[in-house]
C-alpha cells in the first residue's frame, strides 16, 4: 500500500524493476559521464541488479562536447559487442539548445530517442533560457520531432507559466528520478513534486553520470511513496 506520509527508496519500492532509463551518460569517454568501457559494463551490471529492463545512452551533443552522431554510433556498437547481459541497450543523445543546435537540426546531425525515432531529448542552461527558446521548440516540431525536455525541474529560470506553456504546446517532459531524493537540492525537489502532481511529466530517467551516484540515490530511503505512485504512470 502507498501511504501518503511514508517513505522508501527507489530500490526497495520496485519502481525500477522493468523500467526504462530514458536519460543517462553511460557511453564511455565522450562527455562528463562514465569514462571507460569497464566502468560502463560495471554500471550495466548494477542496472541488472536494480531490475532495469532498458537503457537509452544519451551522451551530450553541445558546443563544449561536439560529439558527432556517427562517432557515437560506432562507440555504441563496441559497447554492444562487449556487453552480454540482460539490459536492452539503445542510443540517442541529449542535445543542448545552444548556438549550434539549429545548424545540427537542419543537417539532421542529431540522435533522436524512442523506438519510432520521433523524439528529440533536449536541454538548456539551468539558469537562463536559450535565445528564442519557444521558437526553437516550435522549429523542432516543424522538423518532425517531438521535443522531450530533460529535467525541467532543474531550470531555475522557469516559473509556473513556463511549465504550463510547455505542456500546452506539446513539449514532453522527462523527470530526473534523483530530483525526488533531493539530489539537486530542495528547490528542484519541490518543482519535481509539483510537476508530478500536475501530470506534466511523460518520461523518467536517472541522468546517471557515475554508478556510485546512482546506487546512492537508489538506496536513499527518503523518497516519498506518494511521489513514487505518480512515477508509476511515466514511461
Amino acid at each position: 500500500m502507498w501511504l501518503f506520509n511514508s517513505k522508501t527508496s527507489f530500490a526497495d519500492s520496485g519502481i525500477l524493476r522493468g523500467a526504462t532509463d530514458w536519460h543517462c551518460h553511460l557511453l564511455p569517454g565522450v562527455d562528463d559521464g562514465i569514462k571507460t568501457l569497464p566502468e560502463t559494463l560495471d554500471a550495466l551490471a548494477r542496472y541488472e541488479e536494480l531490475g532495469i529492463k532498458r537503457v537509452w545512452f544519451t551522451p551530450h551533443i553541445m558546443e563544449d562536447m561536439p560529439n558527432r552522431p556517427d562517432d557515437l554510433r560506432r562507440l555504441f556498437s563496441s559497447v554492444q559487442a562487449a556487453y552480454g547481459g540482460t539490459v536492452e541497450l539503445r542510443l540517442a543523445a541529449e542535445h543542448m539548445l545552444d548556438n549550434l543546435f539549429e545548424e545540427r537540426l537542419a543537417a539532421r546531425e542529431v540522435l533522436p530517442i524512442g523506438e519510432e525515432g520521433d523524439l528529440l531529448l533536449v536541454e538548456t542552461s539551468y539558469f537562463t533560457p536559450p535565445y528564442d527558446f519557444w521558437g526553437v521548440l516550435g522549429r523542432i516540431q516543424s522538423a518532425g520531432y517531438h521535443p522531450l525536455l530533460a529535467h525541467p525541474e532543474r531550470y531555475l529560470y522557469m516559473d509556473p507559466d513556463d511549465y504550463r506553456r510547455l505542456h500546452d504546446m506539446g513539449v514532453l517532459l522527462q523527470l530526473n528520478l534523483p530530483s525526488l531524493a533531493g539530489a539537486y537540492g530542495p528547490e528542484s525537489k519541490a518543482r519535481a513534486k509539483r510537476l508530478l502532481k500536475l501530470g506534466y511529466y511523460a518520461f523518467k530517467g536517472t541522468d546517471t553520470h557515475r554508478i556510485s551516484g546512482l546506487m546512492r540515490v537508489a538506496g536513499d530511503k527518503g523518497v516519498e511513496k506518494s511521489c513514487l505512485k505518480q512515477v508509476e504512470n511515466l514511461r
